[in-house]
């Protein structure tokens, strides 16, 4: 399959026109380019991306929805929260989102008998609504990596040496009465 034409504004795009979908799953094998890769580290604030796979099965989701699941792996080097030594890391995660045109009553919210939201925080994700003829499977799978990044990779054996935990004690600033305690009227 031929990669489709990149938005500009988003380092890995992977756009797919919903008319060209059937029912039938379609299997798609994409990896991200240099210049990609170089984009999604800018926008995760890590100083690498080595590599950046996935392999999507797109369908036809209900009438006009669209479903992209697959696995996604990458290859990234973070910066040791100790040290700010280079940290490899390699990421393997399985996805599913289901998109559905803006308006859809596939995609509004469950609410109670009150008005309040009703989400199954062990179920499946809300559907994405999407607007135009295209979904992009790319971000699903750019914000997939995203969430499975350690927010505080450390090197192995790396510790904080000079890091003293402390009670609380000395930290107390003194009261300004204190020197009043010892000052008495005569």
């Amino acid at each position: 399959m031929t990669r489709p034409s990149r938005n500009e504004d988003i380092p890995f795009s992977y756009p797919v026109k919903v008319g060209h979908i059937s029912a039938n799953p379609v299997d798609v094998h994409v990896e991200a380019d240099a210049e990609e890769r170089a984009g999604l580290a800018r926008l995760w604030n890590i100083p690498e991306v080595r590599s950046l796979k996935a392999v999507m099965s797109i369908a036809r989701w209900k009438k006009d929805g669209v479903r992209v699941k697959g696995q996604v792996t990458a290859e990234i080097v973070q910066s040791c929260i100790v040290t700010l030594e280079p940290v490899d890391a390699l990421i393997s995660e399985s996805f599913e989102q289901i998109y559905v045109p803006e308006g859809s009553r596939l995609a509004r919210l469950t609410t109670g008998e009150e008005g309040e939201m009703v989400l199954d925080p062990e179920g499946p994700d809300l559907p994405e609504a999407f607007t135009g003829d295209s979904v992009d499977a790319g971000v699903t799978v750019a914000e997939c990596v995203a969430l499975a990044i350690d927010p505080y990779p450390r090197k192995p054996g790396a510790a904080f040496a000079t890091h003293i935990e402390d009670d609380g004690e000395n930290d107390r600033k003194p009261s300004p009465f204190a020197v009043l305690k010892d000052w008495k009227k005569d």
